[in-house]
C-alpha cells in the first residue's frame, strides 16, 4: 500500500467502508494519521474495526512484525464515529466515496459548516506523489470507454516494460497497491480510470497524460444539467500544468469545440485526431505532427491486426491510447505490438466462444444506446446480409435507441430480454426481425437456432441490469454459461 508522512499526525473521517473506504483507513492509518471511520453496514464497520486492531502495537518492531511501515514515528488510530453525529472542527479533510450524491447528501452541508474539505482516495494519492518514487500519471476520463483505455495504456506500457499498476475506477484500490519503483526502462507510470465523481473529490492531479475520451448525457441527477457534467470532466485538465500532455481524441462538432477550448484556456499541449480534411477516425490510428495533429504512419498497425478491439468505439479508444502511450515517450514499434496482444477486459466486447461457425460476444458492460452503437457497427453486413443477432433489455435508461438506429441495418433479428423488452420489442418491430424473449438464457437458446456461419450473437444490452441480475459482471457470466450450454 501506499504510506506518506504528509498524513502523519493529521486527522480525517471516511464515510464508507467499501473496497476503496477500507484502502483509505489502511494507508492513514499506516501513514500515522487520526481516522474516525464509518459505514451504514455493519459487516463494513466491523471490518474497519479489525483493521484498527492491527495498528494498536506501540513500538516500531511491533509495526515490523506486522508487517506494516515503521518509516513513521506516529502509530495511526482509529475510532468508529458517524461523520453527521460528531463534531468535525479541526479535521482535515473527510473522505467520502465516489457513490455519495454530494449534491444531495447532508454530509455537503456539515463539511461546509465546520470548513472542512470533502475529498476522495486520488485526492489523497495526490497529495502523497510528492513522498513516491519517481513516477508519471495518466488519467483517462469520458462517458464510455474508460474501462478499455485505460486497460489498454496499462498493457502498452507493461509491454514496453516500464513498471505500472492500473486503479481509481478499475482494479484495486491505488492507495492499497504497493508504490512504483523506477526500474532501468524509467519510471513508473499510474494510469488511473477517473469517473466524474471521482474528479469531484480531487483538486490536485496534476497527471502527466490527462484523457478525454468522450462525453454524452449521463448521471444529470448529480449535477445542474449537462453543462454541469461537461465541466466536471474537464476540472480533470483544469488540474493539470505545463509541459504535460492533454488528449482528445473525438471527431464530433462538440468534440472540436472542447479541444479549442482546452487550447485556448491552457498553456500546455493539446493532442487530438482532429483534422480538418480527414473524415475517417480510421485513418488516423493517433500518429501526430509537431503541432498535435494526427497524421497516417504506414509503421503502426492498423485495427485488423487488433483481434481485441473491433468496432468504431475501439478504433477511437486505441486512439487515445496511442496518443497517451507516445505523450509518455513510448516508441510506435513498441505500442504497435502492444496492440495485437491486448486482450479485451470481461464483459466489454468479449469473444466467449465460437460455436458451429457463430461468434457468442459478452457485452454486457453497454448499459446504454451510445455505448451498444459502436457494436451494432463493429460488425457490418456482409454481401448485403446483415450478421448480427443482438440480445438487448434490462432496466432502459431512455425510451428509445436512436443512437443505435443508424446501424440497425446489421442486424439479422433482435431478442428482447428484462423490464424493457416488451417496450424494445415494439420500437424495433419494422427494423428486423424480433423475439421478444424475456429471458436471457432463452434469448441465446433461439439465437443459436437460428444464427448461421460467419453470424455473431451478441449481448449488448443498451440498459442496466439489476431486473434480473445483480450487476453487469452477473449478465454477462450468465450469458457465457448460457452459451456454454448450448448442445
Amino acid at each position: 500500500m501506499i504510506v506518506s508522512d504528509v498524513f502523519a499526525g493529521k486527522t480525517y473521517a471516511v464515510l464508507g467502508l467499501a473496497r476503496s473506504g477500507l484502502a483509505t483507513v489502511e494507508t492513514l492509518l499506516a501513514s500515522g494519521a487520526r481516522v474516525v471511520a464509518w459505514d451504514s453496514q455493519e459487516t463494513a464497520r466491523e471490518a474497519a474495526i479489525a483493521l484498527g486492531r492491527s495498528y494498536r502495537a506501540k513500538s516500531r518492531d511491533d509495526r515490523a512484525e506486522l508487517g506494516f511501515s515503521t518509516s513513521l514515528e506516529t502509530n495511526g488510530i482509529l475510532e468508529i464515529g458517524d461523520p453527521m453525529e460528531i463534531d468535525l472542527t479541526g479535521f482535515d479533510g473527510i473522505v467520502v466515496s465516489p457513490g455519495v450524491p454530494l449534491n444531495r447528501h447532508p454530509i455537503t452541508m456539515r463539511a461546509k459548516i465546520a470548513g472542512v474539505p470533502i475529498i476522495g482516495d486520488i485526492e489523497l494519492f495526490a497529495l502523497a506523489r510528492p513522498t513516491l518514487p519517481p513516477h508519471k500519471v495518466v488519467g483517462i476520463t469520458g462517458t464510455n470507454g474508460k474501462s478499455t483505455t485505460t486497460a489498454l495504456i496499462h498493457h502498452i506500457i507493461e509491454q514496453a516494460g516500464y513498471p505500472t499498476t492500473m486503479g481509481g475506477n478499475i482494479g484495486l484500490p491505488v492507495l492499497g497497491q504497493p508504490p512504483l519503483e523506477p526500474n532501468l526502462q524509467g519510471v513508473g507510470v499510474y494510469v488511473l480510470e477517473l469517473s466524474s465523481y471521482q474528479i469531484d473529490l480531487t483538486y490536485s492531479l496534476d497527471c502527466d497524460v490527462a484523457v478525454l475520451l468522450n462525453i454524452t448525457p449521463d448521471h444529470l441527477d448529480r449535477y445542474n444539467g449537462f453543462e454541469g457534467y461537461v465541466a466536471s470532466k474537464l476540472r480533470l485538465f483544469d488540474m493539470m500544468k505545463p509541459p504535460h500532455v492533454g488528449v482528445l481524441n473525438w471527431h464530433t462538432e462538440f468534440g472540436q469545440k472542447l479541444y479549442h477550448q482546452l487550447a485556448d484556456q491552457h498553456d500546455y499541449q493539446i493532442w487530438t485526431n482532429y483534422s480538418d480534411d480527414v473524415d475517417d477516425p480510421y485513418e488516423l490510428w493517433g500518429a501526430f505532427d509537431e503541432n498535435g495533429q494526427t497524421t497516417a504512419r504506414d509503421h503502426l498497425s492498423t485495427q485488423k491486426d487488433w483481434p481485441a478491439l473491433k468496432g468504431p468505439h475501439n478504433a477511437e479508444n486505441a486512439i487515445a491510447s496511442i496518443l497517451a502511450c507516445s505523450a509518455l515517450g513510448i516508441a510506435e514499434v513498441d505500442i504497435s505490438e502492444a496492440l495485437k496482444t491486448y486482450a479485451s477486459l470481461p464483459h466489454r466486447m468479449q469473444a466467449v466462444a465460437t460455436r458451429n461457425g457463430v461468434l457468442y460476444v459478452n457485452d454486457s458492460k453497454a448499459t446504454n444506446a451510445a455505448s451498444t452503437a459502436p457494436a451494432l457497427a463493429a460488425w457490418p453486413a456482409k454481401d448485403g446480409k446483415p450478421r448480427i443477432h443482438w440480445i438487448l433489455g434490462g432496466v432502459a435508461k431512455s425510451d428509445n435507441l436512436d443512437e443505435c438506429a443508424p446501424h440497425f441495418g446489421n442486424v439479422a433479428h433482435a431478442y428482447t430480454i428484462g423490464e424493457a423488452g416488451h417496450m424494445f420489442a415494439d420500437l424495433l418491430r419494422g427494423s428486423m426481425a424480433v423475439d421478444d424473449s424475456e429471458m436471457l438464457s432463452a434469448a441465446v437458446r433461439r439465437a443459436a437456432r437460428i444464427a448461421q456461419p460467419g453470424d455473431v450473437v451478441l449481448l449488448s444490452p443498451a440498459c442496466a441490469s439489476f431486473d434480473q441480475f445483480r450487476d453487469f459482471e452477473a449478465r454477462g457470466e450468465a450469458f457465457a454459461a448460457a452459451v456454454a450450454a448450448l448442445d
